[in-house]
């Protein structure tokens, strides 16, 4: 069942990264999940209807508020927590899903979406994610992201003992879904 979702103002609209991703969340997502950069609440609203115990977490105040109310709008319930990225995030969980800021900059673009804009290489998000996230997981825990192949995802599978869920070429980019480990 596709969630009904309200976006507010400054709030990033699902849009095919996320739909990707959610087809991810509906299959794997369970136990205490931390749904990471929320902006609408559309991932830990699947989460929650599927039953898990979810935490909501985003930078933007405004956002946190905008998945409260589609959480309430589709009979979702979780937890919800201003934070910057980990920052004021407790506990472990069995998922962590994150569809970060993944495009490089566009220095013709002053007036940059922050939830669009990954820096200079489009991985100044995806690395502060990387660096911290196993620290968050419970044994056996992972985490769902999302990357382009505009900021070179295939390190990442390499690197962290990743795998390729899923992909689809949208204009200009291929978008994928990344399953990652924690720490055995």
């Amino acid at each position: 069942m596709e969630p009904i979702i309200k976006v507010g103002a400054g709030i990033y609209e699902p849009r095919e990264d996320s739909h990707l991703l959610a087809e991810q969340v509906e299959k794997l997502a369970t136990g205490k999940v931390l749904d990471l950069g929320s902006g609408t609440g559309y991932q830990g609203i699947i989460a929650s209807l599927k039953g898990c115990n979810v935490v909501f977490a985003d930078i933007n105040p405004l956002a946190i508020r905008c998945a409260q109310g589609n959480a309430a709008l589709n009979g979702a319930t979780g937890a919800y927590i201003v934070s910057d990225l980990f920052s004021s995030i407790r506990g472990k969980f069995d998922c962590i899903i994150f569809n970060p800021p993944y495009l490089p900059e566009d220095p013709q673009n002053t007036g940059a979406d922050v939830a669009l804009d990954g820096g200079a290489d489009g991985r100044v998000f995806i690395n502060r994610f990387l660096k911290e996230y196993r620290n968050f997981l419970k044994p056996g825990g992972f985490a769902l992201l999302v990357e382009s192949s505009l900021n070179n995802y295939e390190q990442d599978v390499a690197a962290f003992g990743g795998e390729v869920l899923a992909k689809k070429t949208v204009s200009f980019e291929e978008i994928v879904v990344l399953k990652l480990k924690g720490q055995d």
